[in-house]
């Protein structure tokens, strides 16, 4: 197999100084393109990227749809290095037959996300964003709101922000109830956990976070018959993918009373236009407390990704292995590569 162009093209913003000092430092030129006028990485055509990407042997990505297409239209990439941990916009099985590698910043963002999470549960337990909209408009009459305090916590998959996750809740003395499809002993043991079935946590949980993968089998796992089961007074914390939730339900959930509240960073709409009003109807309710799908955008959160979305790239190009928690696929070992 020959050796790939030591170039790695970044398509994603915030790229900073000390990782492109990284790459640098190990011989590899980088290059940070203008994307074509009006468009944004999700935009890019396989064209688009191939003009972008031609002679390089590494790609730092973000939100791009990487198609077998765009895979055989650049011969000379060797490694997808996702500057996050979702890969459903990436064929990965097209990598593996083509002899690239996939990688993600695995442990880059654990921190930020569940930081988030905890502070969209306050949030919306403490109708913030009500109270103040009252204020502007001058009645200053103090709401109600409820604790996080020793509340049931639902938390739907347990991997890395899962577990950052509850070790946040800890502090908080709540019991917390999860639903993934294994559990290690010392998780249980460490975080006090009860592994319970969905409808379980769907009836218990006072507060309810998303932190399964987007599959055909939990797209729309939580849909209007799981809102039917939920507590009036629970609330739904979404920072993991769009589609994971039934959007229309939930607005029909929150419009009804059926669940307090809502936080959320990912939409519907992000993959399918024709959900924008819904999106539009959800961001503008007093009872949702809304994210640009920013739950990774802390200043530091954005130099740990960095980093290790540079040295994956780096390895590949220099004919090593990424850490093995950030493989998705390495079809370099495959016939013809």
């Amino acid at each position: 197999m020959k050796k790939p162009p030591r170039r790695v093209v970044v398509t994603q913003k915030f790229f900073d100084d000390a990782a492109i000092a990284f790459l640098q430092d190990r011989n590899i030129e980088v290059i940070l393109p203008n994307l074509p006028e009006g468009k944004g990485e999700g935009d890019l055509n396989v064209e688009d990227i191939r003009l972008l990407l031609e002679g390089a042997g590494g790609w730092v990505v973000g939100h791009a749809r990487i198609t077998r297409a765009v895979f055989e239209a650049l011969p000379d990439l060797a490694v997808i290095s996702r500057r996050g941990v979702g890969y459903e916009k990436v064929d990965v099985e097209a990598a593996r037959d083509l002899g690239r590698v996939v990688a993600i910043a695995a442990g880059g963002n654990d921190a930020s996300v569940a930081d988030q999470v905890i502070g969209m549960m306050i949030s919306i337990g403490r109708r913030f964003q009500e109270a103040q909209s009252a204020m502007k408009a001058g009645k200053w009459n103090i709401l109600v709101g409820t604790e996080l305090y020793r509340r049931k916590v639902g938390i739907v998959g347990f991997g890395r922000i899962g577990r950052s996750l509850a070790r946040r809740l800890s502090g908080f003395e709540a019991e917390i109830l999860v639903c993934a499809p294994r559990l290690a002993s010392e998780d249980i043991e460490t975080f006090g956990l009860r592994h319970v079935a969905f409808e379980t946590l769907l009836k218990e949980a006072d507060y309810i976070s998303v932190h399964a993968p987007l599959t055909p089998e939990t797209r729309h796992m939580f849909n209007a018959a799981a809102f039917g089961r939920m507590k009036p007074s629970a609330v739904l914390i979404n920072s993991a993918r769009g589609g994971l939730v039934d959007d229309t339900a939930l607005l029909a959930a929150l419009e009804s009373g059926q669940i307090l509240g809502a936080g959320l960073d990912v939409y519907e709409s992000e993959s399918d236009p024709s959900k924008q009003p819904v999106t539009d109807a959800l961001i503008a309710r007093h009872d949702v407390i809304a994210a640009p799908h920013a739950g990774a955008s802390t200043h530091e959160a954005l130099a740990r990704t960095n980093r290790i979305a540079a040295l994956c790239a780096a390895e590949v190009i220099d004919g090593g292995n990424p850490p093995a928690a950030c493989i998705v696929a390495d079809g370099r070992s495959a016939p013809g590569s």
